[in-house]
């Protein structure tokens, strides 16, 4: 089955040349030595990225191979400035950033609605002789050419916005729990791997605070260094304000699998380990209270943890209490 979820896109884009300034002499029945009247060319269209909060992936850009925009019009007589080429405008969804394919290097990113922002500039348009006149040229015959468009491939990438990223193994509950907090429907089975691509789901706590959670595809060891889905997945995280640990209660070795995860997190992005961070152990339906405090014992240490079912709703409220403040702590 295709995914419809796309956040990696590579798009050859050029923009429109500018157009020719004009060399054109004034030239009347009255006035058969005119002086030079020739207007400027248009500026050649632009490349231009918009932010738009109504999409949640690239998917719309997926076969789009080239991004060409119009050139510039040539100037006319009686300093008539010449059309400006039309812009290309692509929408994206918040979150994505435009890299330059041969350095690597981000160049801009979408974090607003309506944001806009020029990808590939189109080329000036050139003057018209009327700027080149002066005391000892009264009547340049010559006028600048506009200036080529510029041909770039760029790449655009989805980084999803979210107040929350879940992180675990494959087959923690991660997706379990979004479709109970929320009204996303992510797919779930009891089996690894079943979310390959991140979910998004809004939150509500209490009256009407509401937070957005992303399932992100499941961590193996090794993801930092392109084992499994890799880096594809790690870079949804590094927009989250909150991570959400998330390991069953039937792991063999709690503290081992967080270490895991977040060792994967630092080697991707050391700047991941200062995000604040909750772990719930999940699954816990299957424990009564004296396993619960046995459990206590094999807990980390540095990390905030609390005991949750999906399927019960134990301990869900606690969670999504605990979550609300602290995403609206002032520390």
């Amino acid at each position: 089955m295709t995914s419809n979820f796309v956040d990696y896109v590579k798009i050859f884009c050029r923009s429109g040349k500018g157009g020719a300034g004009s060399a054109h002499l004034l030239r009347t029945r009255g006035n058969a030595k005119g002086g030079p009247d020739g207007g400027d060319g248009g500026r050649g269209g632009h490349i231009i990225i918009r932010g738009n909060k109504q999409l949640w992936t690239l998917l719309h850009l997926k076969y789009t191979k080239h991004l060409i925009a119009e050139a510039g019009e040539g100037g006319g007589k009686n300093r008539l400035h010449g059309r400006n080429g039309q812009d290309v405008i692509i929408e994206v969804p918040l979150g994505t950033i435009c890299k330059d394919f041969e350095t690597g290097r981000i160049e801009c990113e979408i974090i607003e609605d309506g944001q806009e922002q020029i990808v590939v500039a189109g080329g000036r348009g050139g003057q018209g002789n009327d700027h080149f006149k002066s005391a000892t040229n009264q009547t340049p015959r010559y006028a600048q050419q506009g200036e080529d468009g510029i041909e770039a491939w760029k790449i655009f990438e989805l980084k999803i916005l979210a107040d929350v990223g879940l992180v675990g193994f494959p087959n923690a509950g991660k997706s379990t729990l979004l479709s109970v907090v929320s009204a996303a429907k992510p797919e779930i089975a009891n089996y690894p791997f079943t979310t390959l691509v991140p979910n998004l789901g809004i939150v509500r706590q209490r009256a009407n605070n509401t937070f957005v959670m992303a399932d992100i595809p499941g961590i193996i060891e090794g993801a930092a260094s392109g084992k499994g889905l890799g880096v594809r997945f790690l870079r949804h995280i590094e927009r989250n304000s909150l991570l959400l640990f998330m390991i069953p209660c039937d792991s063999d070795d709690i503290k081992r699998e967080y270490a895991i995860l977040l060792n994967e997190l630092a080697t991707y992005n050391p700047e991941l380990l200062d995000k604040e961070r909750l772990l719930a152990i999940t699954k816990c339906d299957m424990l009564d209270e004296i396993m619960l405090e046995q459990m206590k014992k094999e807990l980390p240490d540095d990390i905030k943890t609390l005991f949750i079912s999906s399927v019960t709703g134990f301990g869900i409220t606690e969670l999504k209490d605990k979550i609300w403040q602290m995403l609206n702590s002032d520390d």
